[in-house]
C-alpha cells in the first residue's frame, strides 16, 4: 500500500436524482437491456447526478472495527492465487479452474456450501477496445453507479433459476452435463422456507499485476442504507429479466475502499442474504433496527479517485457471483 495513501479521500459517485421513484418492486420505468451474450445493450429511463463523497480507507479499520461481510457488507482476503499463471481472458480456464477457488474462498468465510455461477471481467480500456474474453462475452466497463445486484424479487428468483437446467444465457452451459443444474430443488426449497437462508457474494478481484488506482471499487456500509434509499432496476436479458437495486443519494452513506488492491487481495462483497434484515422484514422501515442482524446486501460503485496520478494503469478486475446455501 502506498504511503500516500489517508483514512478518506474525495470520489466523484452517480446516483439516480431526487426526482426518482423509491421502489422495492419492479414497476418498468428504469431498465436496460442485455444482448445474447449478456453485453450491454442500452438503457432507458436512467436520470443520474454526480456527488462527491468522502470515500475510507477500509484498511485503516482493524480489530473489532475491521469490515466484515457478514455485517457490512464486504471485506478483504489475504489469498494469492492457487495458479498466479491463469489466464482470465480463458473463458474456460476461469470457469473450469478460477470458479472452485472462489467456492473454496466464500465457504471458508461463511461456512456455507458456496456455488460459482458467473462472472465478468471489467476495464475501461477493454470496454473501449471491445476486448472479448476467449471463448466467453465481451469486457465490460467499470459499473459507476451506485447500486446492489439484486432485489426483494430478483435474489430467489435467482435461487430458484439456478435449480433449472442453465439457458442460453447462462455461463454454467459449458460445464455443466445436459439436463443437469447447479442445485438441487431441494436445496432450493429449504432454503425458501421459513428457518432457511441462502445468500449470494461476489469474490471480486484485480487479475493484473499493477496495484488498482483507477476506477477502483467503493462498497457503502450496508448499516447506512434504508429501504428509501432503493429504486428497482430492471436487466432485460435475451431470456429473461433480472433486477437490481438502484440508490438515491443519502448524506447518510458511508463509502469504504481498499487503497491499491494486488492480485493477491480478493474481496468478498455480499450481493444478497435472505438473513439480512431487508429481507427479512420484506423491506419495513420499522424492522431495519436489529444492530445484531446480518448485512443484506452492499450498494457498490467504480468512482473517480480525485487524487489518483493522471498516467496511472487502467484497473482490470474480476467478479465472480457465488450462491450460498447455509
Amino acid at each position: 500500500m502506498s504511503s500516500t495513501s489517508t483514512k478518506s479521500r474525495p470520489g466523484a459517485f452517480n446516483y439516480l436524482g431526487e426526482q426518482a421513484e423509491p421502489s422495492l418492486f419492479r414497476n418498468g420505468k428504469v431498465f436496460t437491456r442485455r444482448d445474447i451474450d449478456g453485453s450491454d445493450g442500452g438503457s432507458e429511463g436512467i436520470i443520474s447526478g454526480s456527488y462527491t463523497k468522502a470515500v475510507h480507507d477500509a484498511r485503516k479499520f482493524v480489530g473489532p472495527d475491521r469490515k466484515t461481510c457478514e455485517r457490512n457488507g464486504f471485506e478483504i482476503l489475504q489469498a494469492p492465487l492457487d495458479n498466479p499463471g491463469l489466464d482470465f481472458f480463458d473463458h474456460k480456464q476461469v470457469v473450469h479452474d478460477y470458479y472452485r477457488e472462489c467456492e473454496q474462498l466464500v465457504t471458508a468465510s461463511t461456512g456455507a456450501q458456496a456455488y460459482a455461477f458467473d462472472h465478468n471481467v471489467r476495464s475501461a480500456q477493454g470496454k473501449s477496445n471491445k476486448t472479448r474474453v476467449t471463448g466467453g462475452q465481451q469486457v465490460q466497463g467499470p459499473a459507476k453507479m451506485v447500486h446492489g445486484d439484486y432485489t426483494l424479487f430478483s435474489a430467489p428468483q435467482r435461487l430458484k433459476d439456478l435449480a433449472n437446467p442453465p439457458n442460453v444465457n447462462d455461463t454454467l452451459r459449458s460445464v455443466l452435463p445436459e439436463g443437469e443444474s447447479l442445485v438441487s430443488q431441494d436445496a432450493v426449497t429449504a432454503s425458501l422456507a421459513a428457518g432457511g437462508r441462502f445468500g449470494i457474494i461476489n469474490v471480486w478481484r484485480n487479475i493484473v499485476e499493477e496495484p488498482v488506482q483507477i476506477n477502483p471499487l467503493a462498497m457503502c456500509d450496508a448499516q447506512t442504507v434504508t429501504p428509501e434509499d432503493l429504486v428497482t432496476f430492471e436487466v432485460r436479458y435475451h431470456d429473461r429479466i433480472g433486477e437490481n437495486y438502484f440508490a438515491k443519494h443519502r448524506d447518510s452513506h458511508e463509502f469504504y475502499f481498499y487503497p491499491e488492491m494486488t492480485r493477491d487481495e480478493p474481496m468478498l462483497l455480499k450481493q444478497w442474504d435472505s438473513a439480512g434484515t431487508l429481507a427479512t422484514s420484506n423491506g419495513k422501515l420499522g424492522d431495519m433496527s436489529n444492530p445484531e442482524a446480518p448485512a443484506t446486501f452492499s450498494f457498490h460503485s467504480a468512482f473517480d479517485d480525485l487524487t489518483a496520478p493522471d498516467d496511472a494503469p487502467d484497473r482490470w478486475s474480476i467478479e465472480v457471483r457465488c450462491l450460498v446455501i447455509y
